[in-house]
């Protein structure tokens, strides 16, 4: 086992806690499935939102989850020209026997171009 980072990001449509909650879920779901990632598995999750995102911490999905117990941080994304809206990003780190190259990062909703140079 090695410490490894997972990567990903989804979008809103708008800014409800009710679709935060869908989407944060649902991308850490699917990149903890993907990965065969289990919840002992898991060290730390940095959750990120940019600026247009602010009626739900990102984190309070996550928690809901089951994962309360895993140390979670919210920050703000960079207020970048062009970005992409209403993103939620996130970077777990987390123990896995899968070599870096393995990996699948997890890129949903208007958040699939961010990271084409990624495999799928």
């Amino acid at each position: 086992m090695a410490l490894r980072a997972l990567r990903g990001a989804t979008t809103v449509d708008a800014d409800v806690p009710s679709q935060i909650t869908e989407r944060v879920q649902a991308l850490l779901t699917t990149l903890l499935a993907r990965n065969g990632v289990s919840h002992d598995d898991l060290v730390s999750i940095v959750l990120t939102a940019t600026e247009d995102v602010v009626s739900l911490f990102p984190a309070q999905p996550a928690r809901a989850l089951g994962l309360g117990d895993v140390p979670l941080l919210c920050a703000r994304e960079l207020a970048v020209v062009n970005g992409t809206p209403r993103c939620i990003r996130v970077l777990v780190h987390c123990e896995s026997a899968l070599p870096r190259a393995a990996l699948h990062h997890v890129y949903l909703e208007g958040a699939k171009g961010l990271r084409d140079d990624l495999p799928d």
